[in-house]
Order: structure tokens, then C-alpha cells, then sequence
């Protein structure tokens, strides 16, 4: 949790709430930005009322980015539809030129053995390349929210995204000193290690 330029609280997201209503019960009126530490997302909560009020709000799942109606699709779709929901198998639609159809069709066990297959096998391959994808976009996210006024933001985009960590370090040194660490920790993934060691 950011408040100004300062991180004042991290950890369990209750506890990080807890701290915000008494930053924001203060009648400051300056905005606090709640980030998730896995994608640098910004958390929206309510903090009308009390504490308790604020926590229990908390436990009913809010619609960010589409994952809740997502999930209640897939929901109604286990209910009703093919698939095997017991195995966590989920039904969807999938959209292919007939000659992809011909092909997966072809394949022992059929279409659905088949792309299962195809989608380990680019995990497995693609895992190295994914993480230093979200590495950038989570650090990239953050410093949008937070660096993107400040001097040399631009630039230290561009270093994050060629991956180097030299000129990176070099244009976010000058930054305050939580935003600077926050954003390093983030893009360490993406950037490498660091000799005084700021990853998570």
C-alpha cells in the first residue's frame, strides 16, 4: 500500500486494509493505492463505514477485469454443459479453420486430448519467456501508477522492456526510495539479479 511515495503497509490483504481506513479515517483526503504484489493491479475497496463493515465487505468477490462474471460463466457452464467438472475439466468454446479441426481430429485420443497436449507443452516451453513477461508488465504496471510523473520514466520503460538491468537501475536510482525498491523488486524477474540483492 502507497500513501504519497511512502509503502506504509504490505502483507495480508486485511491487515493492508486495516491500515489504509486509518490512514483514510486521518480526513488526509490525498488518495492511498492498494497494488496485488503478484500483477501490480490496483485493489479496489469500499471504506465506507466501519472497520468491520470495510472487512466484511472484503469477502464478497468484486468484478475486476471481468474474473468474477469469468467465473460465474464457467460456473453455469460446469453446471450444465460437457466437460468433466468433477476433474476440473471446463467446456468453452474454441474457434478453428476447418484444416485445424482435420488435424487435432486426427490425433490419438481426439480434439480435446490433443489441445490439452498442445497447451502443456507451451507451458512447459514458454514458462521461462512468461515469467519475465509478467516480471515486466507487474513492474511496468506499478511504475505507471507511481514513477510515471517522475524523471526518467520513459526511458527506464524502455530498459525494462530490452531487459537491461544497468540502465534500468541507473534511472529509477534518483527515485523515492520505496518506489525505486518496489520497482526493482517487481522487475527482477525481467532484469536479473542485482548485486544488493532487492528481489522478493
Amino acid at each position: 500500500m502507497f500513501f504519497r511515495s511512502r509503502c506504509i503497509a504490505s502483507g495480508e490483504l486485511a491487515q493492508v486494509v486495516a491500515k489504509v481506513k486509518e490512514v483514510t479515517d486521518r480526513g488526509t483526503g490525498e488518495s492511498v493505492l492498494i497494488f496485488d504484489d503478484f500483477n501490480s493491479e490496483l485493489i479496489e475497496v469500499d471504506f465506507r463505514g466501519s472497520i468491520n463493515d470495510v472487512l466484511a465487505k472484503l469477502e464478497k468477490p468484486a468484478v475486476r477485469d471481468g474474473s468474477a462474471s469469468e467465473s460465474a460463466n464457467t460456473d453455469r457452464n460446469a453446471m450444465r454443459g460437457p466437460g468433466r467438472p468433477r476433474l476440473g475439466v471446463v467446456s468453452r468454446e474454441v474457434s478453428l479453420l476447418p484444416r485445424h479441426w482435420d488435424w487435432l481430429n486426427s490425433q490419438p485420443g481426439g480434439a480435446s486430448v490433443a489441445l490439452r497436449e498442445l497447451v502443456e507443452e507451451a507451458r512447459r516451453v514458454n514458462s521461462s519467456r512468461d515469467k519475465v513477461r509478467h516480471s515486466q508488465e507487474a513492474a511496468y504496471r506499478f511504475m505507471s501508477a507511481m514513477a510515471g510523473n517522475l524523471p526518467g520514466f520513459e526511458e527506464a520503460a524502455r530498459a525494462l522492456f530490452r531487459g537491461d538491468l544497468e540502465r534500468f537501475d541507473s534511472l529509477v536510482a534518483p527515485w523515492p526510495a520505496d518506489i525505486r525498491d518496489h520497482a526493482q523488486k517487481l522487475s527482477h524477474v525481467a532484469l536479473g539479479s542485482r548485486a544488493g540483492g532487492n528481489a522478493a
